[in-house]
């Protein structure tokens, strides 16, 4: 099963530690964050890396070359950072069946359930991991809102969430995802949201559910790699 892991970002709220680097590469622990991302994909069931630069994207490349530990590293560009969607697609080629996202500036302190043991469930066709979060917090970020156990929509930042969980960077989707991507419309700042499109799986009547997840960081700004430290 391949993963796609979107690491093209500048992560520019880093400030100047992602000036001559790109995001992936910040370090955590001694470690690039990228590491980190990699190691749990795999233990997720990854046996194929896709990983999606742009930003200095050439020293990912260099850095890590043609494979981690084992796993085969394929590598594609996002010429333009439009949004998780249109990464997402970026990887398309490269993907057969299946497969895992793992947002690449989420360091996950703790193990990501198998997507074989979540696709091997009666009628399920994906899952999102979520976690769960204060009101003011789901104001900021993807929030999942549910029906009959599984998800029915996920709502970008929305003024009354209609519920605490909230998206987390991990995904086991179908295949067919690529073509709900392509039908996804631009949000007001230009892009194209993967939730929108688990959100179009969802109404069309993909079975996808949701996996919990903690103690997970996402790597936005210095103290969050602080945060992380402590965590691991």
């Amino acid at each position: 099963m391949q993963a796609v892991i979107p690491a093209a970002g500048r992560g520019s709220r880093l400030g100047a530690l992602t000036d001559d680097r790109p995001k992936g590469l910040v370090e955590v622990a001694g470690q690039p964050l990228l590491a980190y991302v990699f190691d749990r994909a795999i233990e997720a069931g990854a046996d194929k890396l896709v990983v999606v630069i742009g930003y200095e994207g050439a020293q990912i490349v260099d850095h890590f070359g043609e494979t981690f530990g084992d796993t085969p590293i394929t590598y594609v560009h996002q010429r333009e950072r439009l949004g998780l969607a249109h990464a997402v697609l970026q990887a398309e080629p490269h993907v057969d069946g299946a497969f895992l996202v793992v947002n690449g500036d989420n360091l996950f302190i703790e193990s990501l359930e198998s997507a074989a043991v979540t696709l091997e469930r009666d009628g399920v066709a994906g899952a999102i991991g979520v976690e769960a979060v204060s009101l003011e917090i789901a104001r900021q970020t993807g929030v999942v809102k549910l029906a009959d156990e599984v998800v029915d929509r996920i709502v970008e930042k929305p003024a009354n969430p209609p519920s605490t969980l909230v998206t987390t960077g991990y995904y086991v989707l179908p295949e067919d995802v690529f073509a709900a991507c392509k039908l996804v419309q631009p949000s007001a700042e230009g892009e194209y949201q993967l939730s929108e499109a688990v959100s179009l799986l969802a109404s069309a009547g993909y079975p996808i559910e949701t996996i919990s997840i903690d103690n997970r960081v996402n790597v936005n700004q210095p103290e969050d790699i602080v945060r992380a430290e402590e965590l691991l």
